[in-house]
């Protein structure tokens, strides 16, 4: 049964290109179960995160029960469910019933979450699927309320207007919910503390999640990989994009030692899992501590600034570089920069030099420089947290249109 299984697993598109070891992993996690007709596998309210994988048989997902129950899809062999259960801890949205004599494969919730950890490509299809399922869920939902509605518009119009507007404004509540924890769960909280070196990071999306995204990586020997990164649209979409790009520059970064070959993978990887119409700007260091020097390469993101201590000048880092996920053909420089004691490397997004006033008039990297070279007394998180302050007053409570992020490096004096 055991390579039944894994035949099984071969064929299933979201898994495609797993190796055998892989494989064969899944097919022993995975526990068989039968059910009957009409027999309950999931129930509504219930919660839990393990997956199921349909051998065959059909099953359908419901929602309510008796005269209000409605059929919101069905799924068949080689199908997948539960999977939202892995992203969302809240009680089950509807109930899983078998439609005739179903056979399914069960994997466990720490196998499934491992299995998403290890392979970004299964991790992005996954969230496909997601997305997909929550439209189809939702178009179940509306078409059933307009049809309600259609009954009763000459008496209710107004009534059928709001419910509209409700039902809209709780499908995109849910799913910036869900993309705001998937977020939050993929930017660092806590970063390494190395002898002599300390860093600090914020950020601030435009909308409840954004595209920007940062990270510190432990690397062999005492090296750190420094990711500053930015999707090229916002909300939903740049979420999912940028949980790609950030597992994909992890693993990537774990088997080279070229800032530029991670970074020519990584676009690689991005046009062959990826088609979404988005790309990603994207500067990756290889900083050695024991060598005060940063290999690094830049993907189209804005120049970051070196501070070098006691001046009030800003040394720019300058390798050229195309963004990444779009064109097939990108050029990309390797450089090298060293960091003495004192210095400051300022990582950000554009959304922080491109903030506009009242008056349409941009923050700008002037502004930037000067806040950053005439401040060398500040702990790094300090010097984090009076860039934003500055730029915040500079808006003065104009609209935020884009995605803010810093992320600093500060060598010890």
């Amino acid at each position: 049964m055991k390579r039944d299984k894994i035949e099984i697993l071969r064929g299933l598109g979201f898994l495609r290109g797993l190796d055998q070891a892989v494989l064969e992993r899944l097919a022993a996690a995975f526990t068989e179960r039968h059910y009957q007709p009409g027999e309950i596998i999931l129930p509504e309210g219930s919660q839990g995160g393990d997956v199921h994988l349909i051998v065959e048989g059909e099953v359908e997902v419901v929602k309510g029960t008796g005269n209000e129950e409605m059929l919101l899809a069905r799924r068949g062999p080689g199908d997948l469910f539960g999977e939202m259960g892995l992203l969302d801890r809240s009680p089950r949205f509807a109930t899983i019933r078998a439609v005739e004599a179903t056979h399914l494969l069960q994997l466990p919730e720490d196998s499934a979450r491992a299995l998403l950890t290890e392979q970004p490509q299964v991790l992005f299809r996954t969230l496909q699927i997601l997305t997909a399922r929550l439209r189809e869920s939702d178009l179940h939902l509306i078409a059933d309320l307009q049809r309600k509605n259609r009954e009763l518009r000459r008496a209710y119009q107004d009534l059928q207007e709001a419910q509209d507007a409700l039902v809209e404004s709780k499908r995109l509540e849910h799913e910036l919910e869900l993309a705001r924890e998937l977020q939050q769960s993929i930017l660092p909280v806590e970063f390494p503390n190395p002898p002599g070196v300390s860093f600090a990071a914020a950020s601030r999306p435009a909308r409840r999640v954004g595209g920007d995204f940062y990270d510190v990586i432990p690397l062999s020997r005492g090296r750190f990989g420094l990711v500053m990164a930015d999707v090229s649209d916002k909300g939903m979409p740049a979420a999912l994009f940028m949980a790609l790009t950030r597992s994909l520059i992890r693993a990537e970064a774990k088997r080279r030692t070229s800032p530029r070959q991670v970074l020519l993978n990584v676009h690689r990887l991005l046009l062959e899992i990826s088609r979404a119409e988005m790309f990603v700007t994207v500067f990756y260091g290889m900083f050695d501590p024991a060598q005060a020097s940063m290999r690094y390469a830049r993907a189209g993101h804005d120049h970051p600034l070196v501070v070098r201590s006691g001046s009030a000048k800003c040394e720019l880092l300058t390798a050229y570089g195309m963004a990444l996920g779009f064109v097939k053909d990108v050029s990309l420089e390797e450089d090298d920069v060293e960091l003495f004691a004192g210095d400051r490397l300022v990582l950000y997004t554009d959304g922080i030099t491109h903030a506009e006033s009242v008056t349409g008039e941009f923050f700008g990297p002037d502004r930037l420089r000067r806040t950053v070279c005439t401040t060398d007394r500040l702990s790094a998180q300090a010097l984090c947290d009076l860039i934003f302050e500055r730029v915040s007053t500079f808006q003065a409570g104009a609209p935020q249109f884009d995605d803010m992020a810093v992320l600093l490096l500060t060598m010890g004096a």
